[in-house]
């Protein structure tokens, strides 16, 4: 019996087991001589692979984006505000504002264009250091012609102009200072031979008077102002009323000052003007005696101060274009300024007064009463009084 392992057996051309293999046919690049590739492994045919699912298109064209990128929302979905793009929202408040803007600068100027002008520019100086403003409050009637306008008293209408107030306001560096002159001072007039009340000036004209405080005060004059009672009355309307302190009650029979209360009291226009206006101030006494102020003009100076600086204080503090133009407005009916004066100069008188208080420079401890030819006159020591004037010289 022979080993099967190591001796196959041998079979004949006649054995039916005997089964033929074609010989693959030779590789590319490969001789004949080469070892014969394995036959491929009987089996099942590969399983075709599932057919791809179509890829959803875009509903506005074909190749759109792929299903995870969200679809493009059309433009007229949504609401209306959502639709308006942000940048015509800019353009057209852009727009606005610049129209605000313009219109607002073009009716102050027609404002500014409208006041009357006065021709002293041959008598204004300009200051060594800061701006002075004079300011004259001026008593005059013609504006007043029946009871119930502001500044009326039928007891007391005096014929012709005077200067009821003359104040200076000194602006230098982002500060303010406010010096009430007395029209009861006794000085020499401008282009005369004699002296009087300073008041007496303005008789000769707005020139004179600003040529009698330059030359006997030495106080050189930037720009001139000057307003009558009525605008006074309606620059307080405009804004709104002022709010002034009475510690005891408080009347004037003579300019029709009438206040019952006490603490911080709100005035009108015609009320204000009856207290700026106070010549014969009187106060009640805890005892219920009225008492007048015997300081007079000095008092009277003072509220004139008061009144002044509250009113530029609330000025500064307003915001409502509405209201400042309003202001502007009643206050040009009555306003004269100098005929150099530029719509740029009052812009800066404005911006220079924007949240400020007037410092109060008095003159009161250099002044002395007298009584001469003009009656009852303050007399002022130059000495005394030329540390205070420096300050606006």
């Amino acid at each position: 019996m022979s080993d099967r392992f190591h001796q196959p057996e041998s079979s004949s051309a006649s054995d039916r087991r005997r089964v033929f293999i074609p010989a693959p046919a030779s590789a590319p690049g490969r001789s004949g001589t080469d070892r014969a590739a394995a036959p491929p492994r009987p089996g099942r045919a590969p399983t075709p692979p599932p057919p791809r699912r179509p890829e959803p298109r875009s509903r506005n064209r074909p190749g759109g984006p792929p299903p995870s990128a969200p679809p493009r929302r059309d433009r007229t979905d949504g609401p209306w505000f959502r639709r308006v793009r942000w940048r015509r929202v800019v353009a057209v408040v852009a727009v606005l504002l610049v129209v605000g803007l313009v219109g607002g600068v073009l009716y102050a100027r027609s404002i500014f264009n409208g006041i009357e002008r006065v021709e002293v520019s041959e008598s204004l100086t300009s200051s060594s250091h800061g701006t002075n403003y004079l300011i004259v409050g001026s008593d005059s009637r013609e504006n007043v012609s029946a009871e119930g306008d502001a500044g009326f008293n039928g007891s007391e209408a005096p014929g012709g102009q005077r200067a009821d107030t003359i104040m200076l306001l000194h602006l230098e560096g982002g500060a303010a200072q406010m010096l009430s002159i007395p029209r009861d001072l006794y000085v020499p007039i401008a282009g005369t031979d004699g002296s009087q009340k300073i008041n007496a000036a303005y008789n000769g004209g707005p020139t004179q008077l600003v040529d009698t405080v330059t030359e006997s005060l030495g106080i050189p004059i930037d720009r001139y102002m000057e307003v009558d009672f009525v605008s006074f009355a309606g620059l307080v309307d405009g804004l709104g009323g002022i709010t002034v302190d009475f510690p005891l009650p408080a009347r004037d029979e003579h300019s029709g000052l009438w206040v019952p209360q006490t603490g911080m009291v709100e005035l009108n226009g015609e009320q204000a003007l009856a207290y700026v206006r106070s010549r014969h101030f009187e106060q009640m006494q805890p005892s219920g005696e009225w008492v007048e102020d015997p300081r007079a003009d000095i008092g009277r100076m003072e509220r004139q101060r008061t009144f002044l600086t509250i009113v530029i204080a609330k000025l500064s503090e307003t915001r409502n274009p509405l209201s400042l133009a309003s202001a502007a407005s009643d206050m040009s009916t009555g306003l004269r300024i100098d005929d150099e004066m530029s719509f740029t100069d009052a812009i800066r008188l404005g911006w220079g007064m924007r949240g400020k208080t007037p410092e109060a420079l008095d003159l009161t401890p250099a002044l002395s009463d007298e009584r001469n030819n003009s009656g009852a006159v303050l007399i002022l020591d130059e000495d005394a009084a030329a540390p205070i004037l420096d300050e606006v010289r």
